[in-house]
């Protein structure tokens, strides 16, 4: 057969005939039993009137109240119509002769409490009405026990035969599955091996000989899927990077603002009044020139983002470059998201700055987007050594060499956090917890990859007292080295 299709209907509909032949014989003996069940509730009924009746007389032996007769009386009758009603149920455990006796000693039986109303000191017929009573409580109990025989009856052969089926349905599976094995687990199988090494990177394009046309036509398709991955994913990377920049243009639109409007208005004060203090023009010109040169730095480092060239490690002042990346990302965090800094002034890293802020600019802008309206994200930094003092730090991915002095960078945010399931995927591209349209996987992938260029590591995790950490080792390096 060279149809995959059609060896899975096969299978299926020989599990389906099964499934619907074991459901209508479960359905048949269920009904069986429902029905052994309701009888059985009749049945017992039946033996609770009896025991109702017999405590009403031995109360009305006890106390000779008129109230302990009559509900008797009514028990009695209550016993009658019950047997009566239900007189085929009765006869099927003990037999329609034995129903007729018992149905003419409960009339008896009333007989003589009726008797026994009118004279309570009659010992003879006390003793009559005890002996009668308990031979019919007799009969009731017995009629119980016989169902409760009955159902346990029934449920033992639904039992034996609950057991069967799955015998036979274990034994299709085994059946099923050594077919579906031969002719689809195999080679499924073969197909994931030479999956495996795309898994981890490898594009190289799949080449197996395939009998059934949907796996053939799976490995077409897969190496088209190849082919088209191989020349998107420069592409989205370099997406992401625009990405990244549209976020700083933003910033710097905000950041130049400050300075233009004060050189407009100092220019505008010079140009209004020519004969100003030669104290105050001089003091005007020097603002003049210290926004300049601000607004200046601000394109600077806009353009050192922006410029594609080559990977140049030198020392950058950490706490410097991270505020700069908040007043970037001023207009993405909400007006209740309050920031926290906790990095020593003398601490820096040598680093790519560009390429280090890319990564900066992804992770705290991830962190304001998870935090919503509200929230506190606290940034904090401090000296340590490689596989030293871990304590409670997350799972590390990256090229961090035990033993090298290392800045510890933790971004932590107040937000719903990341569930413990994803966090071994959170650095695999293209995987994102956002909703569809609201990402693209690739801003904690490029964030790993930008560590690890610098010889760094990275890790995220979700601590007990909730949101997300990220935290990021770098390497204290000598400046101006080149990577590794």
């Amino acid at each position: 057969m060279r149809s995959l299709q059609g060896k899975i209907v096969l299978v299926y509909l020989a599990l389906a005939g099964l499934a619907i032949g074991l459901s209508l014989m479960s359905l048949l003996e269920l009904r069986l039993i429902t029905a052994k069940v309701h009888a059985g509730s009749k049945v017992s009924e039946f033996f609770d009137t009896t025991l109702e009746l017999r405590r009403f007389e031995k109360n009305h032996f006890l106390y000779r109240q008129a109230t302990d007769l009559a509900e008797n009386t009514r028990y009695t009758a209550h016993a009658l119509t019950l047997l009566r009603r239900d007189g085929q149920v009765f006869a099927a455990l003990i037999g329609a002769p034995a129903v007729a006796a018992l149905e003419a000693d409960l009339a008896r039986y009333g007989q003589l409490m009726a008797g026994h109303g009118g004279r309570p000191d009659d010992e003879d017929l006390a003793e009559a009405v005890r002996q009668l009573g308990y031979r019919i409580v007799t009969a009731g109990e017995g009629l119980a026990e016989l169902e409760r025989d009955k159902l346990r009856d029934a449920l033992a052969v639904y039992q034996r035969n609950l057991f069967i089926s799955v015998a036979a349905v274990v034994g299709l599976l085994l059946l099923a599955g050594f077919s579906l094995a031969r002719g689809v687990t195999r080679p499924l199988q073969a197909m994931e091996t030479r999956m495996e090494a795309v898994a981890q990177g490898s594009l190289a394009r799949l080449d197996l000989d395939l009998r059934e046309r949907e796996l053939a036509s799976l490995t077409q398709a897969f190496n088209h899927v190849l082919d088209e991955l191989e020349r998107r994913q420069h592409t989205l990377v370099r997406a992401e990077k625009l990405a990244s920049l549209g976020t700083l243009l933003s910033g710097v639109a905000h950041e130049l603002n400050n300075p233009l409007s004060n050189i407009s208005s100092s220019a505008q004060i010079l140009n209004e009044d020519p004969d100003i203090a030669p104290e105050l023009r001089h003091e005007l010109l020097a603002d003049i020139d210290r926004e300049t040169g601000r607004a200046a730095r601000i394109v600077r480092s806009l353009l050192d983002y922006a410029r594609d060239r080559d990977f140049q490690r030198r020392p950058v002042d950490l706490a410097e470059l991270v505020d700069e990346t908040l007043r970037f990302l001023r207009s993405h965090k909400a007006p209740g998201i309050e920031v926290r800094l906790d990095i020593p002034a003398d601490l820096s890293v040598a680093a790519d700055r560009a390429r280090l802020q890319q990564a900066l600019l992804n992770l705290i802008r991830n962190a304001f987007e998870a935090m919503g309206n509200y929230g506190e994200l606290v940034v904090t930094a401090r000296r340590s050594i490689a596989g030293r003092d871990r304590g409670d730090l997350p799972a590390m991915a990256g090229s961090c060499r035990p033993g090298t002095a290392m800045v510890d960078l933790v971004i932590a945010d107040s937000g719903p956090g990341i569930p413990a399931a994803l966090l071994p995927r959170i650095f695999d591209p293209f995987f994102t917890t956002k909703p569809v349209g609201h990402g693209n996987g690739l801003g904690l992938f490029i964030a790993h990859e930008i560590v690890d260029e610098h010889g760094g590591c990275i890790g995220v995790d979700s601590p007990p007292e909730g949101g997300a950490r990220c935290h990021i080792r770098l390497p204290i390096g000598e400046p101006n080295s080149e990577k590794p």
